[in-house]
């Protein structure tokens, strides 16, 4: 039986389209735009979508928006319209939304609407607009309040919830569709770090690399000293999966690697490892650099639990003052805590500042909210999943119960924060069913 939300699909999908041709990705605030215009633009357009379709809606000082459906205990579902920089290697023009059946890199078939943003998280926030109008058009009145919050800052530093936190009241209890299926009943604690190595004479003239502390660095480069430039020549990388170029009139040494979620190093080649390997054999002070954040030689990497191992993953670097600087995100297991990992750097004697940090969530996998929605989820596709845990972030950790919920799938090709991001129309299909299923059962 063909599921109420395939009515939905065209709108859905032009939705999805007009919404990522907003570039929204963080820029200086102007004005009223805390984040940037174009993102404030993109937010304004959901709500106003989301107003024709009836619902009341508020802005909050461009910093995130609200849409309420219904009375009651409060039930909220977390979005976000920001997006991470597009970089480079696109097929296709990030912010265009094109359309068509190409394979993915990784041989995925099927209609794809290609972007940044498609699948993190615009897809996801328009589906579940989507959902609710569903809901209201077929006279469905929730027993619960359902607040559709719309941040626009999740991917740097959570200003938009800070904002609401101030200016309106957070349920305790919901679901954000930014992570994975099935459902998350557990996320590793993050540290965002910036690191910061003095050195004297430093083998190069200039360096920088990567775009966001979330993001694995797939390009780094320097300008390199002449000594630097000679040794380069017998130089051998074997960094994994990332190639050197020199231009030999610049004397500007470019790595290139793989980007991939910050969470997910293993899923990346890190062009600034790459770089900072071959430093490390001309420079005292890379070779610290080096060591610490790449070869781990404090041992942070063994930290682990049922949520798995910490990852680090050091993604953005540049050469002020005499100083190399270095943001790093680390992902720690859920029952530990941040501080005995800044406890180590100070035994390293490593100068740091802490850029954001957000504790561990953990919730009974049994409960009424994730039991609810694993039934769901294993009811639409036929299967018998647990909850699982994950070292990802998502807005889930700013309810006092709260877990991601789709919607990527398990062991499928990635492409959150790298070139190349795409939804398919099949996983669009699939999720506008799931969720509009999950808030059903969740109010009713």
């Amino acid at each position: 039986m063909t599921h109420i939300m395939e009515s939905y699909f065209n709108d859905i999908v032009d939705s999805v389209c007009k919404a990522v041709r907003f570039d929204s990705s963080l820029k200086p605030a102007e004005g009223a735009y805390p984040f940037g215009k174009e993102t404030a633009d993109c937010l304004n357009f959901y709500l106003s979508l989301a107003s024709e379709m009836g619902f009341e809606t508020h802005n909050y000082d461009n910093y995130v928006g609200e849409v309420v459906f219904g009375e009651g205990e409060e039930l909220a579902v977390l979005v976000h319209l920001d997006v991470v920089p597009a970089g480079g290697g696109w097929r296709f023009p990030p912010f265009a939304a094109v359309i068509n059946d190409e394979l993915s890199a990784g041989g995925v078939p099927g209609v794809k609407i290609w972007g940044r943003g498609t699948m993190d998280d615009k897809g996801p926030a328009v589906a579940v607009l989507y959902c609710l109008k569903a809901l209201k058009d077929e006279g469905f009145v929730p027993k619960r309040k359902i607040k559709l919050i719309v941040g626009c800052n999740e991917e740097n530093g959570w200003a938009c919830l800070d904002h609401y936190n101030e200016v309106a009241h957070m349920p305790e209890e919901g679901f954000s569709p930014d992570a994975s299926f099935p459902a998350i009943y557990a996320e590793k604690g993050i540290l965002h770090f910036a690191a910061e190595f003095p050195l004297e004479n430093p083998p190069f003239l200039s360096l920088g690399g990567g775009s966001a502390v979330n993001m694995v660095c797939d390009r780094a480069s320097a300008v390199l000293t002449d000594s630097a430039a000679a040794a380069l020549k017998t130089y051998k990388n074997d960094f994994p999966g990332t190639s050197f170029a020199f231009d030999e009139e610049t004397k500007t040494l470019t790595v290139t690697g793989k980007s991939a979620h910050g969470s997910t190093p293993e899923c990346g080649a890190n062009a600034l490892g790459g770089l900072l390997k071959f430093l490390a054999a001309l420079d005292g002070g890379c070779k610290k650099a080096y060591d610490l954040l790449f070869a781990d030689v404090l041992g942070l990497k063994n930290m682990q639990d049922e949520t798995g191992r910490l990852t680090m993953s050091p993604d953005v670097a540049c050469f002020e003052n005499g100083k190399l600087a270095i943001g790093t995100d680390i992902r720690f297991p859920a029952t530990h805590k941040k501080e005995e990992i800044l406890s180590a750097l100070d035994k390293a004697g490593v100068s740091y500042k802490v850029l954001h940090d957000q504790a561990p969530l953990y919730n009974d996998p049994n409960g009424r909210l994730i039991s609810t929605l694993m039934r769901v989820y294993n009811t639409a596709l036929g299967k018998d999943e647990k909850a699982i845990a994950i070292g990802g972030g998502t807005y889930a950790r700013a309810l006092k119960c709260g877990c991601g919920f789709g919607p990527e799938l398990p062991d499928e090709e990635a492409t959150i924060h790298q070139p190349n991001e795409y939804i398919t129309f099949d996983r669009i299909r699939m999720m506008s069913e799931i969720y509009y299923d999950a808030l059903k059962e969740l109010t009713k």
